[in-house]
């Protein structure tokens, strides 16, 4: 049995664009001719590899046959390098990333890899332990993630780690921890979670023996932003010295004390001989050891 590079592409872009209408458009044919193209990969392999809902998802056997698709452009993407043939535009290449990463230092390693490659980027923004579930589906084709076992058919290198001290605002503290951070005062003081699977809160209060679930929150998914409404006084939060050195240095933001927590982060990729994704790995790596120093 042998998997047309056609019909994957198809399971591909369907995934990407979320609708059949949709992946109709960017493949320049009818909804129909996409839906029989899914049906007969299906029929070929017995297996579902599509969930029609809204958006489209993979199943399990989808994510491989995605992953082959993508794996299958690279690779002919290279090859056109190697062979002095130019690609009609710049190839997309998809990738998974935290969001403090995302706001602080991945996109300067990504800007230098556009400047001498032709190549853009399509960025999916996860928490750092959920971002190694997109290379597992195929979603992506490298990850900073918190995972340091490698994803299978994937490898890993050790980025350095992202160190997370509690702060608050003068006038907050003044407010709502007159007295100190004593675990009385955390358990009723608001503070300020990314959204609700960021546990680095819930964590830090767990080592003081507060009920993590006890103090109200708010909720500010985006990453300058949480940085924003911890400086404004909304609540105490955990921020990385990229986003807190400045304040911390002139008084506008006090530690809480405690010992920050540190996030050790990994660069996954696919385990190919590729010139374009090793170009990659080595700006982001180089970047990462780099500015992920606790000591900095």
């Amino acid at each position: 049995m042998r998997i047309s590079s056609e019909l994957a592409e198809t399971i591909a872009v369907v995934l990407d664009e979320g609708t059949l209408d949709a992946a109709a458009r960017r493949l320049h044919i009818t909804p129909s001719a996409v839906s029989q193209r899914i049906k007969a990969l299906e029929e070929q392999l017995g297996r579902v590899v599509l969930v029609r809902s809204k958006p489209v998802r993979a199943t399990e056997a989808g994510a491989v046959v995605v992953r082959l698709a993508r794996q299958l452009a690279l690779l002919e993407h290279d090859a056109l390098g190697e062979l002095g043939v130019g690609a009609e535009g710049p190839f997309t290449v998809p990738l998974a990333v935290n969001a403090d990463s995302l706001a602080t230092w991945f996109l300067a390693p990504l800007a230098r890899l556009g400047q001498r490659h032709p190549v853009v980027f399509e960025l999916h923004r996860d928490d750092q332990d959920f971002t190694a579930g997109l290379l597992e589906s195929g979603t992506v084709m490298g990850a900073v993630t918190s995972r340091a076992t490698p994803v299978a058919g994937c490898r890993v290198v050790p980025l350095g780690t992202m160190r997370y001290e509690a702060v608050a605002t003068p006038a907050y503290l003044a407010r709502w921890l007159p007295r100190g951070a004593t675990s009385d005062a955390l358990g009723v003081a608001p503070l300020v979670d990314f959204d609700r699977r960021d546990d680095l809160q819930s964590q830090w209060l767990a080592a003081r023996d507060v009920d993590a679930d006890a103090p109200p929150r708010t909720y500010v998914p985006a990453s300058n932003d949480f940085a924003t409404a911890i400086k404004l006084g909304l609540g105490w939060g955990l921020l990385p010295a990229f986003q807190s050195r400045d304040e911390l240095a002139d008084g506008r933001l006090v530690r809480l004390g405690s010992p920050p927590i540190d996030v050790p982060l990994h660069w996954q990729q696919w385990n190919l001989r590729s010139p374009l994704l090793d170009a990659i790995a080595v700006e982001v790596v180089d970047e990462g050891r780099r500015v992920l120093d606790p000591s900095r």
